[in-house]
């Protein structure tokens, strides 16, 4: 199935390209992908308005170093996350489609390369056929059984900024497994979104249902993407979906969720990329005890939504 799609791909979308920015004389027919961050906390296919950013929680564990943990009361806790949903969403005129490859399984990432439309005639843009490079890599994450797939290293990165622009806390998060899970708010006014029928219907469907090949530590391929018009979210009860709030003061901060930050990918436009949330943090009966006693779990309350925005607060 995997290997149909790849060369389905290719044939339609053009063969792997550089991650580098290309030339406005060489390729100006690019179909490049948009990725456009949702605010952190906001279900995917949501309008990012604070009203609808309900997709967290505050959650106390035990384990402060597990990559998820159920939820406990405060007194048996030694560590306090505050979880988020987080959504990346294709707004652009192509798909980000990425192909993962290794020689054997000797090697234990693959080297990612980019695969970009020609909005003429299909072939490969001049200039790029030289140019192709690495753009990331895939990692096979496999924590517990219901979680084994591949991942891409550095797709999004979570952050809680002071008022100040210091970062406070940042997160740990390992990789994402791409796919079309669900339609953004405005698919309507795209105009690339695929249809009915053709090379990009079958790829899109191919991208509903991907898994990045789930229970398969010996894969030497791996396809993911986004089409355009739909979106990859990340449940605030996954793992690592969270960040560490158990020593930040009480006061007020930005959640800023940011994809693609040091623009390896290749996209039609940056200035969306990072979203954030304004919210306010209180110790009701204090902070933890110097020996970890944590009195009462913190009060997190969202003030504003600021999609598109790197600072709110």
């Amino acid at each position: 199935m995997l290997r149909k799609f790849a060369v389905l791909a290719l044939v339609a979308l053009a063969a792997s390209v550089s991650a580098s920015a290309p030339r406005a004389d060489a390729a100006p027919d690019l179909l490049l992908p948009d990725l456009r961050q949702a605010p952190p906390g906001c279900p995917g296919g949501s309008t990012g308005e604070l009203p609808q950013c309900t997709a967290w929680d505050v959650c106390p564990v035990i384990d402060a170093a597990a990559p998820n943990g159920r939820c406990v009361t405060p007194s048996v806790a030694k560590a306090v996350r505050l979880r988020f949903t987080s959504a990346e969403e294709n707004v652009g005129d192509g798909p980000l489609l990425l192909y993962g490859r290794r020689e054997s399984t000797k090697q234990d990432t693959m080297s990612v390369r980019q695969a970009l439309r020609d909005g003429t005639d299909g072939s490969i843009p001049a200039g790029y056929a030289a140019a192709q490079r690495a753009t990331g890599a895939f990692t096979y994450y496999e924590p517990a059984l219901a979680h084994q797939h591949w991942h891409l290293m550095n797709f999004e990165h979570f952050a809680l900024v002071s008022r100040q622009g210091k970062t406070v806390v940042t997160d740990r998060k390992n990789g994402f497994c791409l796919g079309d899970r669900f339609r953004v708010h405005d698919a309507a006014r795209l105009t690339h979104v695929p249809g009915a029928t053709g090379a990009d219907a079958e790829l899109a469907a191919n991208l509903r249902d991907n898994m990045c090949r789930h229970h398969e530590p010996t894969a030497l391929e791996v396809l993911e993407g986004i089409s355009v018009g739909a979106g990859d979210d990340y449940k605030y009860t996954v793992d690592f979906q969270w960040l560490d709030i158990t020593h930040v003061p009480a006061g007020t901060y930005d959640l800023v969720n940011t994809v693609n930050a040091d623009r390896t990918l290749l996209e039609r436009n940056y200035g969306n990329n990072a979203s954030a949330v304004a919210l306010s943090i209180a110790w009701p009966q204090g902070m933890p005890q110097p020996d970890g006693t944590i009195p009462a779990a913190p009060v997190v309350v969202l003030l504003r939504s600021c999609p598109g925005q790197p600072r709110c607060a």
